[in-house]
């Protein structure tokens, strides 16, 4: 059934744009009408909440920066267009003195996260061991800390985590049994069958109270984000670095449905924008896309990776997929890659061009072209003060509105007419950017 979403509008202060010729009189052509995809990171949660976000900030934003933007339910697409269950809505808007529309798709592979968190407690204890030695027996850990240590500290976060609920339940369980023999102790019945027996009744009482507070510490994920991350480091590491067949598949039907849109006539831009995990899925589909010959047949063709942690893929010994579609995709001269990540984010490499710390940047490397979304400039003294500490919702910073925009603002680039590579042409990449190998697997496999 179609999602219904209630029309909303912003209408910013007059004379709040930025100066400068608008692209309706300009050199570049404007865009009049943009499909854009966008690929979701690691996230079990229905997409609407990006629809949400998108309404909510974009308004925020409008109001900050003087321009127009509103959302209303998208049409229903021709069922052969879509591979996978598809969700989206229409932006309509009045920025720069150009009225622009915006189809918006969510490339959905939230129900392959639903289940890779199907684990039991005990399966996700085995994941962490797993996994942990995985990234440490492949030297993998020690090279990311060479680049970030944000991102691995994040990383670290869900073991040390759930280790010290583990301990907690085994105290727990531990000082039931030893109350319990005190006060066998104390009515003198330490010794005899009944000792035995008030022993392992108390033994047992302990475990249960343990398991239960396993369950609890469970339940309160929502909060932790322990068994989230887990599951999110344990998907990526779980082939060590090959995607899992469901997810190739995914891939691919993604790769086409870019492929349907490029070649449509009506659209001038064709914008992929993949955050967090969902930058490197954007890496492949659309390496798959240009492979495929269809880049840039009538529309252009943008990526703007934002907040990603490429390389907790890329480093891994089996991920010969990603570092060969890495390798070809930037050095590709139809389209334009564009990487925004910021210092700020915790939970991202930040200013590491992802294609050179891989190791795996051809003589012709062209993209991405790696910038900063300066969180300490962009966002209010107060506003900064507020986030600084709330690591998760930094990492979405980049789909949200600023309070001072500089040159990265996510609703003029997905809503407004200028496309990607013209909003950039002139713009120097980040002079504190990561551009040297730091992986120790190059290999692209055959």
């Amino acid at each position: 059934m179609q999602e219904q979403t209630t029309k909303t509008s912003a209408v910013g202060k007059p004379g709040a744009q930025k100066s400068g010729a608008s692209p309706c009189d300009g050199q570049d052509p404007p865009v009049r009408r943009r499909k854009l995809f966008y690929i979701p990171g690691y996230d079990p949660m229905p997409p609407r909440r990006y629809r949400e976000l998108y309404r909510t900030e974009g308004a925020r934003q409008a109001e900050i920066s003087g321009y127009q933007l509103s959302l209303s339910p998208r049409s229903e697409r021709p069922q052969a267009a879509a591979a996978t269950p598809g969700f989206g809505w229409q932006v309509t808007a009045q920025i720069e003195g150009c009225k622009v529309h915006t189809d918006v798709d969510v490339l959905i592979w939230s129900d392959i996260v639903q289940g890779s968190m199907a684990p039991s407690i005990a399966q996700t204890y085995w994941q962490m061991l797993r996994t942990a030695w995985i990234y440490i027996s492949t030297g993998t850990l020690r090279r990311l800390m060479w680049l970030r240590k944000g991102p691995v500290i994040a990383a670290l976060y869900p073991v040390g985590m759930l280790l010290l609920q583990l301990v907690l339940a085994c105290l727990l369980a531990v000082t039931i049994a030893r109350l319990g023999q005190g006060a066998v102790a104390w009515l003198g019945l330490s010794a005899g069958w009944a000792a035995a027996a008030a022993a392992v009744v108390f033994w047992a009482l302990g475990l249960i109270a343990a398991a239960a507070l396993m369950r609890w510490f469970r339940r309160q994920d929502g909060r932790l984000f322990a068994y989230y991350l887990m599951h999110d480091y344990a998907h990526s590491a779980a082939l060590r670095g090959a995607y899992a067949p469901e997810l190739g598949q995914r891939i691919a039907q993604f790769a086409g449905e870019v492929a349907v849109a490029l070649s449509d006539p009506s659209y001038d831009e064709v914008l992929v924008v993949g955050h967090s995990s969902g930058a490197y899925i954007g890496v492949s589909v659309l390496a798959d896309v240009q492979r495929s010959g269809l880049a840039g047949r009538h529309a252009t063709l943008g990526f703007l990776s934002l907040g990603q942690v490429v390389p907790m893929v890329s480093f891994l010994p089996e991920a010969h997929r990603l570092r060969r579609d890495l390798h070809d995709l930037s050095g590709r001269g139809d389209l334009c890659w564009v990487d925004v990540t910021a210092p700020g984010d915790g939970c991202a490499f930040a200013l590491c061009d992802p294609v050179a710390v891989s190791g795996v940047a051809p003589a012709t490397k062209r993209w991405p072209l790696v910038i900063s979304a300066a969180f300490t400039q962009t966002l209010s003294p107060e506003r900064w003060a507020a986030l600084r500490w709330r690591f998760f919702r930094l990492h979405f910073q980049y789909l949200c509105a600023f309070d001072q925009p500089g040159d990265y603002d996510y609703f003029q680039i997905t809503g407004g007419p200028r496309t990607l590579e013209s909003r950039y042409r002139n713009r120097n990449p980040s002079r504190s950017r990561i551009d040297v190998t730091a992986s120790k697997y190059t290999s692209l496999g055959d």
